[in-house]
């Protein structure tokens, strides 16, 4: 009978699916004790998150984890309803649109070719098609556009977050506020998770969910996790503007919107990224982002900025992808960190296998070895071309 204590930092998307998929395995008896220094979620990713899926990345492995996210969110009342209870997503499914200009119009069609090797629901639209389809878009510098035809969209990621954590504690999952501030750890194993206040919780394995805050958890522990904080800020903004049957929109300049009831939202990466930045909205940067948009959509002149908020992503400097499963000196502590803005939608694909990896001692239903810690000891990255 497995009954180990785990203890997971992270009580966000990441840490509550882990949760939830360990409380919920037949073979699991153990208890589970998930750390969150805010349960308000006020600075959580998880809950300033554009909660965003989508099928059209570059690697098979975030396509099959997103595929699984699907699958999950569409089938949530048969996962994570309590008492009856369905949570209520508001998952829509209305597509992603890469556009590209003729620079960019390669890597879309090499994407493209990876993407239908997985089955995934996409169509490559040339400039006639893309301004039949979408008369509301100014393609006259565009060469191409990827248009995801099911099973991409957006959701609730709060609301997912939630119904992860009712769930989970449903199931026995004790959450407790506190703020970890380190690793104990002696002869190659990890003891305990030690809190601000000194106190250490004992356990016999340790997940670091800690999202943008990772890296400083680990910095007695040998390794230097290469995932730092990157402030992102979503504007949300009103217009007479009409953009019937619009998708997710990747401009070329790296602008995305889509919309959200009655308004936009939208965002673009910053010029200039550093870590670490105070998580307060960049206001200086809605010009340029009015200027893409009023580019793109003309109808969009006349536009009005209602609100934004910044959210962190959790950057992985080394090649934007996730670092999931054992850290590399310490066998029971796992990592699960550095999703570079697709953590929300690989949450279930993540949960699960880490609650496979540490109950049955190894990835049964998806693979994800391939982003384990090793290959950023070996030099090996995994690059994804498709971060927004």
């Amino acid at each position: 009978m497995d009954n180990r204590h785990i203890v997971i930092v992270g009580g966000g998307v990441i840490g509550s699916a882990i949760a939830y998929f360990l409380a919920a395995h037949a073979r699991f008896q153990g208890r589970v004790s998930v750390l969150e220094r805010d349960p308000t979620y006020t600075h959580a990713s998880s809950a300033l998150s554009a909660s965003s899926i989508r099928q059209q990345f570059s690697t098979p492995l975030n396509i099959q984890m997103s595929q699984f996210g699907i699958a999950f969110l569409r089938e949530l009342h048969q996962h994570l309803a309590v008492d009856g209870e369905v949570p209520q997503l508001g998952l829509t499914e209305h597509g992603y649109l890469y556009l590209a200009t003729a620079a960019g119009a390669v890597t879309l069609r090499e994407n493209h070719q990876v993407q239908k090797a997985q089955q995934v629901d996409v169509a490559l639209l040339g400039q006639d098609a893309l301004q039949r389809r979408f008369p509301w878009l100014n393609v006259d510098d565009l060469a191409l556009g990827s248009l995801g035809l099911s099973g991409e969209g957006w959701f609730d990621g709060y609301a997912l977050l939630m119904a992860f954590r009712r769930k989970a504690r449903s199931l026995g999952v004790n959450y407790v506020q506190a703020d970890a501030q380190g690793i104990e750890h002696s002869q190659g194993k990890v003891q305990g998770v030690r809190l601000r206040d000194g106190r250490v919780i004992s356990c016999d394995v340790a997940v670091n969910a800690a999202g943008a805050w990772a890296r400083p958890l680990l910095a007695d522990t040998g390794f230097d996790l290469p995932v730092v904080a990157r402030r992102r800020t979503v504007f949300v903004v009103s217009s007479p503007a009409q953009t019937p049957a619009c998708p997710l929109i990747i401009d070329p300049s790296g602008l995305w919107l889509r919309p959200e009831g009655q308004y936009w939202i939208c965002g673009l990466p910053p010029a200039d990224d550093p870590d670490d930045a105070p998580l307060e909205a960049d206001y200086e940067q809605f010009d340029t982002v009015w200027q893409i948009m009023a580019s793109r959509v003309p109808a969009f002149e006349a536009l009005r900025m209602q609100r934004a908020w910044a959210g962190y992503y959790e950057y992985n400097v080394f090649d934007q992808n996730a670092v999931i499963g054992a850290h590399p000196q310490l066998s029971n502590l796992i990592l699960a960190n550095g999703f570079s803005g697709h953590g929300m939608q690989h949450a279930p694909a993540v949960g699960r296998g880490i609650a496979e990896l540490l109950t049955d001692g190894a990835y049964s239903s998806l693979d994800l070895s391939a982003l384990s810690a090793q290959r950023l000891l070996d030099g090996r990255p995994l690059l994804e071309k498709n971060v927004i």
